[in-house]
């Protein structure tokens, strides 16, 4: 499998099998933020993601993990009542280390959930733990995610041309 490739994809956060995840031994989702858990736009929470992420608070520790700024962050933080990491340097793993460290998580408790292969999945591969890929919520997204998703575009050309991941293509 490739550095790129998430262990799993699928078309959004509500699309995904978490009782599988359990069974897996998950316990701490790992969102990203824009375009994952709300688009770039959004100053709160989503009805729909915050209902979401409420249930899921039974069965899991939630923790933000965005590369966004604490003030972009702080409002979802306080509206979901969970943790989570600003300027986290995804791809770098310096984020999901100290989700680790203060949570005292083993990896294989541990999944990223993102809309970007170059951050989210890369970040999580480089960690070794679960990666899921979702697709974006928008089209729309900061300068330097558009600069992402052109080197993106071309990863998933290489990947889908050894038929290892397609947009539109979802699997477990």
């Amino acid at each position: 499998m490739g550095i790129f490739k998430p262990t799993m994809y699928k078309k959004s956060i509500f699309d995904i099998d978490y009782s599988l995840l359990k069974g897996r031994g998950i316990t701490c989702l790992i969102f990203d933020l824009d375009n994952t858990l709300g688009l770039i736009d959004n100053s709160k929470c989503p009805l729909k993601t915050k209902r979401l992420i409420k249930k899921l608070q039974d069965d899991f520790l939630i923790i933000i993990c965005s590369n966004n700024t604490k003030r972009r962050l702080l409002p979802y933080l306080k509206e979901l009542g969970i943790g989570g990491v600003s300027l986290s340097m995804k791809p770098a793993t310096y984020g999901l280390q100290k989700i680790k460290k203060k949570y005292n998580l083993k990896k294989k408790e541990m999944v990223i959930i993102g809309d970007q292969i170059i951050t989210d999945v890369l970040a999580g591969k480089r960690f070794k733990i679960m990666t899921i890929l979702v697709d974006p919520l928008g089209d729309k997204d900061l300068k330097i995610t558009g600069l992402n998703r052109k080197v993106e575009e071309k990863i998933l050309q290489k990947y889908e041309k050894r038929g290892l991941l397609k947009r539109g293509n979802y699997y477990e």
